[in-house]
């Protein structure tokens, strides 16, 4: 590690500041053999960083944490969690670094968040590293996120180690630098909650108010004012992740933000041929976070956050657990309103139809796809040459004509708008198979599969000439998906 950096880089450290019992100082690895991969020049300045300066060798010391900058001291943020179900007290960040905040161009406060950068106090046995792989799918994916209206953490930046990283096989190793309204977690209340140090809890709580929710601060009970506000992102959140038919994999409340921001790209995957059931994570052998329990699961996350403001919310336990509970009741009614109304804009349909007839038209749609293990993504863009009265193309993927007839004279009835319908379904999403390979051609030394993958799925509803196979189901070669957290 070198001197100080002085310029051109200003980051503040206002969560190691406010909030020092859960920030450890710590430091990262030095790679001598760095390598910048991948580099997110849009977001660099949105944030006000030079690109060039991060192309520079500083630079990349600066994206893997091996350069002090002035204003901030790199942290490992300690928080608890729910992992599967099971409880375990003390987690943290066992190989990622908070390097500090920073202003963007309308002037919020962002994390720049380290994933890789080596073992810290909270490894728990592992080495800390993270392999080229994950952390370009992460870099991928939450990019077609962020493309497709998702909130959700962003990618600055891949830089590969040159260090070898050991898994099932002997992988290159990378750092990920991520860009976060912040990494408050479910889990960071879990850990300040099992202290019970009440005075901390309450720090958290304002810690968070501030920096998420400011006009909230002089709620008259802040902790009950924090559980409905993250209550209202997640249920977005979460009907979001639906609407695009997105797997989170490893929905633990360590891995669910205060912000309602996706975090955590691991076991991710997007749904190819429609299934409610949809599992991708090689660990989850029950299906726990199956594509159609994500909001019941959600639900259970939200609980133990609820569980953990507790003591912040009413003196007494009684009286704060019914209080919780009636701000809990609200996401169910939330989740409901937010799923319908974004599946009722994929069919170009107002979204205060009665629903009546909007929940029977939308599950009676889902039935015949699952039915005919519909390509979720690309049937949306067809059932709008539908709406323009193409019909065929749509209805030639089903086995059900006549079922399928059936429900388009429904919804044709309602007047849909194909335009609107563009403009909300991508043609373009990060398919498991292109993934894959974009990663297996990464880690040879071949990075035109993943520009290319970048190119179309960060412009998700524009049709262009050349990227047809982009929009593609995966070939019945490709098989079962299965993905792996990489940790």
């Amino acid at each position: 590690m070198s001197g100080t950096l002085h310029a051109p880089v200003a980051l503040g450290d206002r969560f190691a500041r406010e909030m020092p019992e859960m920030a450890l100082p710590w430091r990262a690895e030095d790679f001598p053999d760095r390598r910048l991969v991948v580099l997110n020049e849009p977001l660099a300045a949105e944030l006000g960083l030079d690109p060039a300066f991060l192309r520079s060798e500083d630079g990349m010391r600066f994206l893997t944490g091996a350069l002090d900058v002035d204003g901030a001291t790199s942290v490992a943020q300690a928080y608890a969690g729910h992992q599967f179900g099971g409880y375990s007290p003390r987690l943290g960040d066992g190989r990622a670094l908070l390097l500090g905040d920073v202003a963007d161009a309308d002037g919020r406060l962002r994390d720049i968040h380290l994933k890789g950068s080596g073992p810290t106090p909270f490894s728990r046995n592992g080495d800390g590293m993270a392999a080229l792989g994950p952390m370009l799918r992460e870099y991928v994916v939450s990019e077609a996120m962020h493309a497709l209206g998702v909130p959700t953490t962003r990618s600055l930046a891949v830089v590969a180690t040159g260090q070898k990283v050991y898994r099932e096989t002997v992988l290159p190793g990378a750092v990920l630098a991520r860009v976060a309204s912040s990494h408050l977690r479910v889990g960071s209340f879990q850990y300040a909650s099992a202290r019970g140090d009440l005075e901390l809890l309450r720090r958290l709580i304002d810690h968070a108010l501030d920096r998420h929710h400011p006009e909230l601060r002089q709620a008259e009970n802040p902790a009950l004012a924090l559980l409905q506000a993250v209550l209202s992102a997640q249920a977005s959140l979460i009907a979001r992740w639906m609407h695009v038919g997105f797997v989170h994999g490893v929905m633990n409340t360590d891995n669910m933000t205060i912000s309602g921001e996706t975090i955590d790209y691991g076991p991710c995957a997007f749904v190819d041929a429609y299934d409610p059931a949809a599992v991708y994570s090689s660990i989850d052998l029950a299906g726990r976070y199956a594509y159609r329990n994500q909001p019941a699961m959600a639900g259970w996350n939200l609980a133990r956050f609820a569980e953990s403001l507790l003591p912040a919310i009413h003196d007494d336990r009684e009286q704060g657990i019914a209080l919780a509970q009636e701000a809990l009741n609200t996401f169910v009614p939330q989740y409901s309103a937010a799923w319908t109304s974004g599946f009722l804009a994929k069919l170009g349909l107002r979204d205060d139809l009665d629903d009546g007839v909007a929940v029977p038209l939308l599950e009676d749609l889902l039935a015949l796809m699952q039915g005919s293990r519909v390509d979720f993504t690309s049937f949306f863009r067809r059932l709008a040459d539908a709406a323009r009265g193409h019909r065929e193309p749509a209805r030639e993927i089903f086995i059900d004509l006549a079922g399928f007839d059936a429900w388009a004279e429904r919804w044709l009835a309602l007047a849909p708008d194909a335009d609107a319908m563009d403009g909300v379904n991508p043609i373009y999403i990060p398919r498991n198979h292109l993934v894959e390979e974009a990663l297996a051609a990464a880690g040879d030394g071949d990075l035109e599969p993943l520009t290319k993958l970048l190119d179309a799925v960060t412009r998700p509803h524009i049709e262009r000439a050349g990227l047809e196979r982009y929009a593609e189901p995966a070939p019945e070669s490709f098989g079962r998906y299965r993905t792996f957290c990489g940790t």
